[in-house]
């Protein structure tokens, strides 16, 4: 079977996992998270990164930072991971959901505005596919209506806007270190990108439990105290170790990437020509990461006749994302404004292609033989 996702490996992971094993140091703020997260600080530009066990403790950290209460109302994307609407669901907010471009199948930057109240405390765009929302129009409105932006830069690692890297433009940004994603922690991972410098010292308070104890071990304070609120967001140093290892390679699993992102296009695009399929958009303000490559299918009959063939040929190729708006939580916690024209019905229509570093290219062959075949 060729799998539809594993996880990159560079041959320097075990290597750096030993040495972070005979430091004596293997909880958080070791020697290998500072240098993961002072390669990030600057290679994007961001004012402080934190390394933290997950993304989706990212965006709980972040949801604390910006003091989202009950009441408070957050917009963003239906097409997202739960973990996109959880993190602000339980600080008590409403989450507003906003349909998506059919382009980018990110959210539609021309709705948000409609969408915003009295009660609408933060702005969540999500860049899908590691394809940049519209960040200057989002932070317009933003400054405008003195709102939050928090990034959800998932997939969207080494990705860019403008020139700017994804996850650097809202006042926070959240990466994702899954062993689905480009660069992997061993597993599970994340980062915060705190890009307002008023809230970094908050930032590092809520996740070390909401005590000052990197202050302490920096010298600043003579004992460290419980100071907020917070959690325990640090990741294991021995993960910083195995992450350490794929940004050292960042540049050559990128370049990789994009590799078999343009093999698949070029292949595919003699049958997007033919109207039978749809190819990803890449705006001209973007480069993307090839974070994943999709087609959309005439509907979901289509696609489903697809996985089934690919699945006789033994290639996993999957979908995702059924629409929060339509889930019981996602009834229940939040709402959608407006019409859902493109949420719903382009999500039963894609499918994402086995793209992964150490995909070979006598597999990526098979897999485009296999689809030519079909259509």
């Amino acid at each position: 079977m060729i799998p539809f996702n594993a996880p990159p490996v560079v041959g320097t992971e075990l290597e750096y996992m030993q040495s972070a094993m005979g430091s004596g140091k293997l909880c958080g703020d070791g020697g290998f998270t500072r240098r993961c997260q002072q390669w990030m600080e600057n290679r994007f530009g961001s004012r402080k990164v934190l390394l933290t066990p997950s993304c989706t403790a990212s965006l709980e950290m972040a949801a604390i930072l910006i003091a989202i209460q009950p009441g408070d109302e957050v917009i963003m994307p239906s097409y997202t991971f739960v973990s996109t609407a959880n993190a602000f669901v339980l600080r008590g907010a409403t989450i507003v959901f906003v349909d998506i471009r059919p382009d980018t199948l990110n959210i539609d930057e021309t709705l948000i505005e409609a969408a915003i109240t009295e009660k609408t405390k933060a702005i969540v765009p999500v860049h899908y596919a590691g394809v940049a929302c519209e960040m200057d129009t989002i932070m317009a409105l933003a400054e405008k209506h003195g709102l939050y932006v928090v990034e959800d830069a998932a997939q969207g690692v080494m990705s860019t806007y403008k020139g700017k890297a994804l996850g650097t433009i809202g006042h926070i940004g959240c990466f994702s270190f899954h062993e689905t994603k480009n660069y992997t922690a061993g597993g599970e991972g994340g980062a915060t990108l705190i890009n307002d410098p008023a809230l970094v010292e908050r930032a590092e308070i809520i996740r070390e439990k909401g005590t000052n104890r990197s202050q302490f071990f920096r010298g600043q304070v003579d004992k460290y105290t419980w100071r907020d609120i917070g959690s325990s967001y640090l990741m294991a140093d021995l993960q910083a170790a195995y992450l350490w290892a794929q940004l050292e390679a960042a540049t050559r699993i990128n370049d990789q990437r994009l590799r078999l992102w343009q093999n698949y296009y070029d292949a595919l695009k003699p049958v997007a020509d033919s109207g039978r399929i749809e190819l990803p958009i890449i705006p001209q303000d973007c480069q993307h990461n090839a974070h994943m490559f999709y087609i959309k299918l005439a509907d979901n009959d289509d696609r489903s006749a697809l996985i089934n063939w690919l699945k006789e040929a033994e290639i996993l190729a999957v979908f995702h994302y059924i629409p929060l708006h339509s889930s019981p939580a996602g009834q229940r916690f939040g709402r959608f404004h407006g019409t859902d024209n493109y949420t719903q019905a382009e999500s039963e229509r894609l499918l994402r292609l086995p793209l992964f570093y150490n995909l070979s290219a006598n597999n990526q062959k098979t897999v485009i033989n296999s689809l030519l075949s079909y259509f």
